[in-house]
């Protein structure tokens, strides 16, 4: 009986080594590896005869029948290990399978190795040895390196490899330290390599290295140490995974710095807007793009805030769906003046219901001062979505594709370090995978909220509001003045500069259209400008952003 040892402490540590136009091949068979000594054999009688088959196959796999005869009265025993040290802190792993026995032999694999037990009489046995290929540059070389653990008659052995132009390098056998050429060993036209042998003695040493073509069969090698912990060591794949990953974290963060100073950069400039819209002798007010005074605060800042939401009061009683009227300086009534219809965004729809739920008509400011009566969350919520709908902000929560690429990564990542920690190692590319993958999905966050549709409204917004404040009064026909002032002061609100706003209209006439007082704005009928309107007009300002600063803000 042979035991193959698959080559020297060299030729293993050939895996760490950065692979070039080849590789280099090295078996074992049934504890065919290292220069360790056989854990343990009983030697056979004289007249021991064994015929071993072998093929590679094109994984890498090498597929031994072997059939032993003992003579009668005798008796064949063998351990073999396949985990064998093959250098300081390097050692190589073999796997066994399809194990099979025939005749009066048994075979097992446990605790790391092979047993046979041949009885007198003839014995078939069959196996596959997998993890026996490495690297080497310039070709891949197949060394059979045995030592024979018992006296041998006879042995016949063929080889038969993916591809038939084999060849032989050199081929020694006998004790250690004094070797001799092998004398009947020979390869055919075909490919086949065949080798017969008489008379080997228990010790003797069979060293055998043939040479195929690069890339016969791929490379499957499991070879321990030099650091390496297991399947999570740090190898050279995984640190092109992580290097690859380093890469792709990089344009990441490059493409979330960019995205944010384009952001930031949104509201800069000196461009001005005139929001006066001249039609012969008329005038009138108009936003860019018809956008809203809650909306345009949205934009500006990203964030929904209570004075977002009271600019949207204001703009309703504008638009004549509210009514306002004073009770004290600290107290106003809500009127219902139209229900909501379709001219109003499903926000100012919310808005409306949260201060006039069905069946209400008239609500006093003090009374939505009531624990629970007012929630700004949904507001907040739905003036974020009709902004998404609008294309002005980005979707960050619902499954968008950077939801989709992250969690398929992620799984991507799992899968394949569970795989590769079950098979050939290098499971951290998967952990790499799966790092990327987490990346993708928490890429939304560090976004800016705004598109660049959205960036774009916002340099309007910021136009408009340096627009407004070059408007003078005189500029307007007194008959267009209210109507201009009411509908440009909710987009001065957005901005904190109502005041200003209210100071340039000071002397407005609120009679001059043929109806006294403000057409919204209740109890100033009988004054001739905005004199105590502009007095009082803050401290409803400031009632309704305490009323709506409630709950915290959705960005």
């Amino acid at each position: 009986m042979l035991t193959f040892r698959g080559g020297a402490a060299s030729d293993c540590l050939q895996v760490a080594r950065k692979r070039t136009t080849a590789s280099a091949l090295v078996l074992a068979i049934a504890g065919m590896i290292a220069a360790a000594p056989i854990a343990h054999t009983e030697p056979a009688p004289d007249g021991v005869h064994i015929t071993a088959d072998l093929k590679l196959s094109t994984q890498g796999v090498l597929e031994v029948v072997e059939t032993v005869v003992v003579p009668p009265d005798g008796e064949f025993k063998m351990s073999l290990p396949l985990r064998l040290k093959v250098g300081e802190d390097v050692e190589r792993v073999f796997k066994v399978t399809d194990v099979d026995a025939k005749g009066s032999g048994t075979a097992t694999v446990a605790n790391d190795q092979l047993t046979i037990d041949a009885k007198p009489g003839e014995s078939s046995f069959t196996y596959a040895i997998h993890n026996t290929v490495s690297d080497a540059p310039g070709t891949q070389v197949f060394r059979w390196l045995g030592v024979i653990n018992a006296d041998v008659a006879s042995i016949s052995a063929s080889l038969i490899s993916p591809s038939y132009e084999m060849g032989i390098v050199d081929c020694k056998l006998g004790p250690p330290g004094n070797l001799r050429q092998c004398s009947d060993l020979q390869i055919e036209a075909d490919g086949v390599l065949f080798w017969e042998q008489t008379d080997l003695r228990k010790g003797d040493t069979i060293d055998l290295t043939l040479q195929l073509p690069p890339g016969t069969v791929p490379t499957n090698a499991d070879v321990r140490g030099g650091g390496d912990h297991g399947p999570f060591a740090v190898t050279t794949p995984v640190l092109v995974a992580f290097g690859v990953l380093l890469l792709a974290l990089a344009g990441l963060a490059a493409f979330v710095l960019k995205a944010r100073r384009e952001n930031a950069s949104a509201g800069a400039g000196s461009n001005t807007i005139d929001p006066l819209l001249r039609e012969g002798d008329r005038v009138q007010f108009t936003s860019p793009d018809g956008i809203l005074p809650g909306e345009a605060g949205l934009v500006l800042d990203e964030h929904a805030d209570p004075a977002d939401i009271a600019a949207t009061v204001v703009d309703l009683a504008v638009r004549r769906y509210l009514w306002i009227t004073p009770i004290n300086d600290s107290d106003w009534r809500i009127n219902r003046v139209n229900a909501p219809d379709d001219q109003l965004r499903d926000y100012e729809k919310v808005v409306y219901q949260t201060l006039l739920p069905e069946g209400t008509d008239s609500v006093t400011v003090t009374e939505l001062r009531a624990p629970g009566r007012v929630q700004a969350g949904p507001i907040r919520t739905a003036l974020v979505a009709d902004a998404v709908a609008r294309g002005a902000f980005a979707e960050q929560s619902r499954f968008g594709l950077a939801t989709w690429l992250g969690g398929g990564l992620i799984i991507a990542g799992i899968a394949t370090t569970i795989a590769l920690a079950a098979t050939s190692g290098h499971a951290l590319v998967g952990v790499a995978i799966l790092l990327a993958g987490i990346a993708t999905l928490l890429l939304p966050r560090y976004l800016p909220a705004r598109t660049a549709q959205g960036r774009e409204l916002a340099g309007q917004v910021r136009a408009l509001q340096r627009g407004l404040d070059t408007i003078v009064r005189e500029q307007i026909p007194p008959a267009d003045q209210e109507l201009v002032f009411s509908r440009a002061l909710p987009f001065t609100v957005i901005s904190g500069r109502a005041d200003n706003w209210i100071r340039a209209f000071r002397d407005l006439n609120p009679a001059a259209d043929s109806q006294p007082g403000l057409y919204w704005f209740g109890s100033f009928e009988r004054d001739r400008n905005l004199q105590r309107f502009a007095g009082h007009f803050p401290y409803f300002i400031t009632a309704l952003e305490a009323l709506f600063a409630t709950s915290t803000s959705n960005r």
